[in-house]
């Protein structure tokens, strides 16, 4: 997909759906997507584990609102939020997957070029469980995207980003990817 010169804002979920926990970025940026309506210069995206894949939309923004699951070495499903330059050394602190060595290597490209996003922030759940292949979030980690929604939506009022709640929230098959992903779907191991 090319950039969109006009977007000046990326809500980017990564990790991997197909394992656990590691799915937690991209479920929010999901939910995210299904609950607000954003104008034309904001992007919303599933970036999954493609690494430097990324590099060229987190070099063109001025905003860069993360979700992820990190190893902050705390209680499983606890929520931090991180801000600014120490985004990049918690991307890297521990690594949980594959995905975030290579995003922490987005982030450091980006600065290198002098083409960073002004304002970064990272809103980060400590997983539970990461290595169940074909798992789905655990519950504690599920009911934590509420919070982590309410607090990006609490940075994108303080950096002036506009978004508006929807009417109705979209239901599968407008969400972000494809609709066999979706985590109810996916759970039940068919689509509906």
């Amino acid at each position: 997909m090319p950039v969109d010169s006009d977007v000046d804002t990326l809500i980017l979920g990564i990790g991997n759906i197909l394992w656990a926990d590691e799915g937690f970025g991209v479920r929010c940026v999901e939910a995210l997507n299904a609950r607000y309506e954003f104008d034309d210069h904001v992007r919303l995206m599933d970036g999954g584990t493609q690494g430097l894949f990324l590099l060229p939309w987190v070099s063109h923004v001025s905003r860069l609102l993360i979700f992820d699951a990190i190893d902050f070495g705390l209680k499983p499903g606890e929520l931090r939020v991180i801000l600014d330059d120490d985004v990049p050394q918690y991307m890297g602190a521990k690594k949980v997957s594959m995905h975030q060595t290579g995003f922490q290597e987005v982030l450091m490209s980006a600065r290198l070029l002098n083409e960073q996003p002004q304002q970064r922030a990272l809103i980060g759940v400590q997983p539970e469980q990461l290595d169940d292949y074909g798992g789905s979030l655990r519950d504690g980690t599920r009911q934590r995207i509420p919070e982590a929604l309410s607090r990006a939506c609490t940075l994108l009022d303080e950096w002036g980003v506009a978004y508006r709640e929807r009417a109705t929230p979209l239901d599968v098959l407008d969400l972000i990817g494809p609709g066999e992903l979706e985590m109810s779907t996916y759970e039940l191991g068919r689509p509906q």
